[in-house]
């Protein structure tokens, strides 16, 4: 079929509908810019993904053709640095549709655009590029870096196309560019994936789920099971409330008896929020323990704090304004607010903890009991949070329990005089020690790094981001593993049921099984990898759909 020009929009539509999707990832970290070739490649995936999900896209040129390239900034991946006859969005068109036949030689390349006139037309391509300007563009003009991003966004073209069936020129290479070219394993097909996530998912549900308990008596005609699967049921659709979710349950369970949406709210706030942290905290001990295991789990020692939001609360707050809060915008709007701590970096995404946010609660206090957490579930060696978190107290703290840091400085007058000095001098990075007040003539000793950002929008101090940390500025590239817990976030919302109630512990209740669930497939998907590819990964090769589902069958459905 002929993607019509209504096709594209729905798609895109479709992306911009998905709360827990990024894209483009620029708009979700400040560490990723227009830029930024990774996230590029993660733009690509989330295009492709959605793109052959439509029944009138079947062709992998018009993918081509059509991804959005306008906001990306090719020219800091342009070794020529002045224009030419082709542009570089173009031209980066061209070579994926080349990566995607897998041709080796430019020759091929020359001879299909002659022989496609319509294709050069949707490329914007007045005439195809002869062989030599093709060849010199691949190795003279494009920088090393960019070549590698055209070869991955082909790949996963292919494995997208694939994957929808869709009729591909080649098989893709199951060997990703930096495994290295002695690599011969090829990736697991997608029956192979399920099978082995079925069986893992299995015992890990086996093993995860007994730490939750509803502290009910003996000869209950519904088995508890049943109110967990439940729960992970809702997590299956989106916005989807109890009461309707626990009909539908009905017909889907193979119990005989299944709980109502009224009776199944009823256990859950019976639930103490300091019993649902404990049952959560002990869910992740168990599910660490089935990790503990593989080489791959133990990687860097670094997590990340972070405050997320529900949606804003817009009902009446009477008798819960120490629940329902401002927000951290500082707008009119209300809303629950939970703070967790979870694996960044390397390491597989777990959410080691979670808690509620309540008015009076400091930051300093949400950060000692999240890291007693973390702690005592694994080895941790470095802390990132965003700037809200900018205390000379919290990183004093931090420092007498031996970890290093890396937060966002507030810019103050005297940052924003610096950053301005260091604009004159046209300075992109600055470095300086900096003593914190702490009372009592007591001082917290760091370092702040002035970093200037690519291609900022701003003419003055804003160019400049400034970052304090302990250790050395190393440090700071991995601040850039911050912005997992965002995207964290999103997945996890979207495991959440829908619920319009104010009880505090069953809202805690229902972001905490949510994290939960989050952190079971991105366990499920690190056990996977390694069992069937001997290593690790940090793009799942198993879906959070295919994880829900496979939980759903082994607490009670099915």
């Amino acid at each position: 079929m002929v993607a019509t020009r209504e096709s594209p929009c729905s798609v895109f539509r479709r992306i911009a509908h998905h709360q827990h999707v990024e894209w483009p990832t620029y708009d979700s970290t400040p560490l990723y810019d227009r830029t930024s070739l990774a996230g590029l490649e993660s733009d690509v995936r989330v295009v492709s993904s959605a793109w052959f999900t439509h029944p009138d896209h079947d062709s992998l040129e018009q993918l081509v053709c059509s991804i959005p390239l306008a906001y990306f900034r090719f020219e800091a991946h342009d070794c020529y640095g002045s224009s030419t006859r082709y542009e570089m969005d173009t031209l980066f068109r061209v070579f994926v549709l080349k990566e995607l036949h897998g041709w080796q030689h430019e020759t091929s390349l020359v001879e299909y655009l002659d022989s496609h006139p319509a294709l050069c037309e949707r490329l914007e391509l007045e005439t195809a590029p002869d062989q030599s300007t093709l060849w010199r563009t691949w190795n003279e003009r494009f920088t090393r870096d960019l070549r590698e991003t055209i070869q991955k966004a082909a790949r996963t073209i292919l494995v997208k196309a694939q994957n929808a069936d869709v009729a591909v020129p080649r098989d893709p290479e199951r060997n990703l560019p930096d495994r290295g070219h002695d690599a011969t394993e090829s990736d697991p097909d997608d029956q192979a994936i399920l099978d082995e996530a079925g069986k893992i998912t299995d015992h890990v549900s086996r093993v995860v789920f007994p730490a939750f308990s509803l502290n009910r008596g003996e000869g209950c005609e519904i088995h508890e099971n049943a109110y967990w699967g439940l729960q992970t049921y809702l997590g299956l659709r989106e916005n989807l409330a109890v009461n309707e979710g626990a009909r539908s349950f009905i017909h889907e369970s193979t119990r005989d008896r299944t709980p109502l949406g009224h009776g199944h709210r009823d256990q859950i706030r019976d639930l103490s929020i300091e019993q649902l942290r404990e049952m959560y905290r002990q869910a992740i001990r168990q599910l660490i323990n089935e990790l503990a295991g593989t080489e791959e789990f133990f990687r860097a020692g670094i997590v990340a704090i972070d405050i997320t939001e529900s949606d804003p609360f817009t009902g009446d707050r009477v008798g819960h304004e120490d629940e329902i809060i401002g927000t951290k915008e500082k707008t009119d709007e209300y809303a629950y607010q939970w703070a967790t701590v979870q694996l960044v970096g390397n390491a597989v995404p777990i959410v080691l903890d979670a808690r509620p946010v309540r008015k009076g609660d400091t930051r300093k206090e949400i950060v000692e009991d999240l890291l007693d957490s973390a702690e005592a579930a694994v080895h941790v060696d470095n802390v990132l949070m965003d700037r809200e978190f900018d205390s000379q107290h919290i990183l004093e703290m931090l420092s007498q329990r031996g970890l290093s840091y890396v937060v966002p400085k507030r810019m103050q007058t005297s940052e924003k005089a610096q950053a301005k000095r260091l604009l004159k001098r046209g300075k992109d990075r600055y470095e300086t020690d900096r003593k914190l007040h702490l009372g009592d003539n007591e001082w917290h000793s760091t370092t702040l790094i002035y970093r200037r950002k690519e291609n900022s929008e701003h003419e003055d101090h804003r160019q400049y981001s400034v970052f304090m940390t302990n250790r050395n500025s190393g440090l700071l590239t991995e601040y850039g593993y911050r912005w997992e817990i965002e995207s964290g976030y999103k997945s996890i919302k979207r495991f959440m049921a829908a619920t319009t109630s104010k009880h505090f512990g069953l809202r805690f209740f229902y972001f905490a099984f949510a994290c939960l669930l989050y952190s079971i497939w991105r366990a499920v998907d690190l056990l996977v990898q390694v069992q069937l590819t001997g290593e690790y990964e940090h793009s799942p090769i198993v879906t959070a759909d295919n994880t829900l589902t496979l939980v759903k069958k082994k607490t009670g459905i099915g």
